[in-house]
Parts: C-alpha cells; sequence; structure tokens
C-alpha cells in the first residue's frame, strides 16, 4: 500500500513540478494524472502492480468530502446570502456540460467508422419500435394487436 501511495503521489508531484516551471494553467494533479494514464497504457503490467492498492484507496474516497462539508457548515450563512447565483451556476453549468458532451459524443460517433459485422436481425416482437421495411413506426392500432406472451 505504502508503494502504491507513493507512486500515486510521485506522479502528483510530477504534474505539479511541470505546471508550475510551464506557467501552465492546468493543475498539477491533472498533468500527474495525465502522466499515470500515460504510464499504465504503455506498461500493462505496472497497473497489475498497483491495481489492488488503489482499490483499497477508493474504499476512504468518502472522506475527501468531509472539508467541503464542513465548509460549508462553516459558511452557512454565505451560502444562504448568495444561494440563487449559486443555484444559477450550477443549472447553468449543468446544462452546458450536458449539451458539450452531447456534441463531443456526435462529433465522435461521426468520426468512428462504422462497423463492419452484420446486425443480426432483432427476435423479440417488442425489440423494435419499427416495421419489417425498417423505417416506418407500427400504427397504435397495431401495437394493441400485439399478443404478450
Amino acid at each position: 500500500m505504502i508503494k502504491t501511495f507513493t507512486v500515486l503521489l510521485g506522479y502528483q508531484c510530477l504534474g505539479e513540478l511541470i505546471a508550475y516551471a510551464g506557467n501552465l494553467p492546468i493543475p498539477g494533479a491533472v498533468i500527474g494524472m495525465v502522466l499515470l494514464l500515460a504510464t499504465l497504457s504503455l506498461r500493462p503490467g505496472f497497473s497489475a502492480a498497483i491495481e489492488s492498492d488503489a482499490l483499497a484507496l477508493l474504499r476512504f474516497l468518502p472522506l475527501l468530502f468531509v472539508p467541503a462539508g464542513v465548509g460549508i457548515m462553516v459558511f452557512a450563512g454565505r451560502v444562504a446570502q448568495d444561494l440563487l447565483p449559486i443555484a444559477v451556476s450550477i443549472v447553468v453549468c449543468t446544462a452546458l456540460t450536458i449539451v458539450v458532451t452531447a456534441l463531443v459524443g456526435q462529433g465522435l460517433c461521426a468520426l468512428w467508422p462504422p462497423s463492419a459485422a452484420a446486425r443480426a436481425p432483432l427476435t423479440t416482437p417488442f425489440a423494435s419500435p419499427l416495421h419489417a421495411d425498417e423505417k416506418t413506426a407500427p400504427a397504435a392500432a397495431d401495437i394493441a394487436k400485439v399478443e404478450t406472451p
């Protein structure tokens, strides 16, 4: 466990050093995570060495939320005064995140090559909302005629 913790802290320190030396606007912890991801991708054996201990460290992840909760309790009066701007910013940022994620997903799907494998036909009557011609949806009267098993 000590070895894994040392490796994780080493990557964070390396990221902080790169961010500080390069005067980068990216947090050092993020740079360290990217470097760790690159190492794990390039050396598969490395992940096996730290995986079990890293999973054990994840059990203590909820403890990291304690300082944020204490901060909200200490500054509850200030949060209450600024509740409307905080709520609006949360809603707007959440909506923007969903929109940007959808756009990035669509962009990646457009770049991804279509699958060459033929897809097997669906076997259950409820698997597809389309008629056999796969272009039109069945009418409501057709749906009512479907027998259930």
